[in-house]
């Protein structure tokens, strides 16, 4: 047994580990990340995370506990985070590198990802339409809550940046690296391609002198698979892993969670029975819509993917240019 793990263990409970399990979750070399599954001998479990990167603060780690606590509030199940004896989350040596180090409980329930791996004739997309609704009713609930208690954005931030080492905020990156392959495309794509980058970086702007206008409130803000929470009859219970949890824009998150025009119709007519939508978020979501959408970096992604089949490659540009402004009647589904 890994005798580091133990004694750090010790900062936060008197219980005896019988048996640890380490899982790597770092993000590259610059965001470190351990969590350790520890089984102690009276039978209890916890997941003891350990992380090196400029993100995982004492005073973040603070807003996800509470963060977690308003969640609970409103009835959904959430792995409670714990501090160490003294209160706080310690700095410990780990590894060769100084990590921020905090505890949760371990979840009682499987993750959607789990079902669908456990499941392989259920098609992924079936499963997100089955938790769809109460997904986005379970956020629309904290986003009617207008939490103002986190100075720091979600990793969803638009118009700043999540963590220092951030260059960008990832909406302008994604759309810079749109830019940057779209620039080598064949001469015959230029006009559209600068038309199309027009538009993106003239709304973008526009959005961005009425942001601030948004309401805002405190979210999870990572609802992908793994993190979506199940009970042993299929039903939705609640949600774990706050470590991207932040003050955000709701219109903004659910966007970009959903990333389809179906989904989003759907996921505002879900949130609508719980959230009421201001006339500004009903006159910009449009704006937000196209800021975030046509240059995403699965868009990107796809674009590359077509290669060399330029007449492929036109039909995307066209579709991205009439994301850009053909209009979407996204009222109708927020009243």
């Amino acid at each position: 047994m890994n005798d580091d793990i133990i004694k750090i263990f010790a900062l936060f409970s008197d219980e005896v580990p019988k048996e640890v399990r380490l899982l790597d979750t770092s993000h590259g070399d610059e965001d470190f990340r351990t969590a350790v599954i520890v089984e102690t001998e009276s039978g209890s479990k916890y997941v003891l995370k350990l992380a090196d990167n400029d993100f995982t603060l004492p005073e973040r780690i603070t807003i996800w506990q509470r963060t977690v606590e308003e969640y609970r509030k409103l009835g959904y199940y959430c792995p409670r985070i714990i501090a160490d004896k003294s209160g706080s989350f310690p700095r410990v040596d780990y590894e060769g590198h100084k990590c921020t180090a905090y505890v949760e409980e371990y979840a009682p329930y499987r993750s959607a990802e789990d079902r669908f791996a456990e499941n392989e004739g259920e098609h992924e997309g079936k499963l997100y339409k089955t938790y769809l609704r109460d997904i986005w009713q379970m956020t629309a609930k904290m986003a009617a809550q207008y939490f103002d208690y986190s100075e720091y954005p979600s990793a969803y931030c638009l118009f700043e940046k999540f963590c220092p080492s951030d260059e960008t905020d990832e909406v302008l990156g994604n759309a810079l690296e749109w830019k940057k392959y779209a620039d080598t495309l064949p001469e015959e794509f230029r006009e559209q391609v600068e038309r199309i980058w027009q538009l993106w970086t003239d709304n973008r702007a526009a959005l961005e002198k009425v942001y601030k206008q948004f309401p805002t409130t405190v979210l999870q803000a990572d609802l992908n698979f793994s993190n979506v929470l199940i009970d042993d009859a299929g039903k939705f219970v609640g949600i774990y892993d706050f470590n991207l949890c932040g003050r955000e824009v709701f219109l903004n998150y659910l966007i970009r969670e959903c990333r389809d025009d179906g989904y989003i119709c759907e996921a505002l007519k879900a949130s609508a029975e719980y959230y009421h939508f201001s006339d500004f978020e009903k006159d910009t979501v449009q704006m937000l819509y196209r800021c975030l959408m046509p240059l995403w970096y699965t868009r990107v992604e796809d674009m590359k993917d077509l290669g060399n089949d330029y007449k492929a490659v036109r039909a995307f540009l066209d579709e991205t240019e009439r994301m850009l402004t053909d209009p979407i009647d996204f009222r109708e589904y927020m009243e």
